[in-house]
């Protein structure tokens, strides 16, 4: 049993850790906190709390929560750590990680140099074999890794173009995102075109992102360059093979975002989460080796079965297939047709 550190418990940090409680060779040893919230009442029925310092300690005792110490007192117990703390912290953090000689899987918001690897379970699973610090690529990047490699693996791929309607915030933020806007990348490729080459090797990719007034999901556009011809029905077929995609039609009644997270809620899943990626089959168009396709990403919890993936390969426990498997099934991954 991996003894598993959970530093940062917003969006990713809090799925990741209940991921991890599902599955049979790892654990939570404590989850950290810097605010006495909400969050952290409910969390502190679950786990054991730790905080950065001893003003947060008091802090947390004065609203009546309880604190089993600080971060170093949480790392000293783990024997890796996952840090979802906010963009930019895991390089700060990744210097008392070492010097505790404890293993840490880090977020898509830090940058790919701060790392041994970058990791996505299907485009790369053998590059954080036995590394110490690796990578999960973000949101968005992880939802076109997964398409993208099925694709690589089964046809091949010459040249990637895709643009990501990008969802402003979290739902639960209200602070951030534009109101009442449309905000486009001003940079060709917006940074997940090489973001994504960090787990697809050097296949040439070009992306736009633009960010929309909406929290549900994000929207991707994607046009590939095959190196074989295919057909539509070819690819169909090849996505709904992987559990991490599903196959979803619009004259089902899911043809928005907002269908889409209807659907996920009357799954009956926590928090109404879809590890999978939907791909709408309307909109896959083979015609000789030019694919189009349109796909939707929950960007609060897609990169949540990498993440306990990223572990297991870190300590060799299981082979990519295995891995992929046994996480899928704990969250009742299926895939396939829906």
């Amino acid at each position: 049993m991996i003894r598993v550190a959970v530093n940062g418990f917003g969006t990713i940090g809090r799925r990741v850790a209940d991921a991890i409680m599902l599955q049979d060779d790892m654990y939570v040893v404590g989850i950290a906190k810097a605010t006495p919230d909400y969050i952290a009442r409910i969390a502190s029925n679950k786990y054991r709390i730790f905080v950065p310092d001893q003003k947060a300690m008091r802090e947390f005792e004065d609203k009546g929560i309880k604190v089993h110490g600080t971060v170093d007192n949480m790392v000293d117990e783990a024997e890796i750590v996952v840090d979802a703390t906010p963009e930019g912290m895991g390089e700060k953090n990744i210097t008392s990680y070492k010097k505790k000689r404890v293993k840490a899987v880090f977020q898509g918001g830090e940058e790919a140099d701060v790392t041994q690897a970058s990791f996505n379970a299907y485009s790369n699973y053998d590059s954080a074999v036995g590394k110490d610090y690796v990578r999960v690529v973000s949101c968005n990047t992880t939802g076109l890794a997964r398409t993208i490699s099925t694709l690589r693996d089964s046809i091949g791929v010459s040249r990637v173009y895709a643009t990501l309607i990008r969802r402003a915030t979290d739902q639960n933020d209200s602070k951030k995102g534009p109101i009442n806007a449309v905000e486009p990348s001003l940079s060709f490729p917006s940074h997940h075109g090489p973001d994504l080459q960090t787990v697809i090797g050097s296949i040439p990719v070009d992306t736009v992102a633009v960010k929309v007034p909406t929290t549900l999901m994000h929207v991707h556009v994607v046009n590939v360059d095959l190196q074989k011809e295919t057909d539509s029905s070819k690819v169909i077929d090849l996505f709904s093979k992987r559990r991490r995609i599903f196959v979803t039609s619009g004259k089902d009644g899911k043809s928005s975002t907002a269908q889409i997270m209807d659907y996920a809620r009357e799954l009956g899943r926590p928090r109404g989460d879809l590890f999978e990626i939907a791909v709408w089959k309307e909109s896959i168009n083979a015609r000789g080796s030019r694919l189009n396709f349109v796909q939707a990403v929950h960007q609060e919890s897609d990169v949540v079965p990498e993440n306990v993936d990223a572990i297991r390969a870190m300590f060799e426990l299981l082979d990519r297939e295995d891995s992929i498997e046994r996480t899928d099934r704990s969250l009742g991954i299926k895939g396939g047709m829906h």
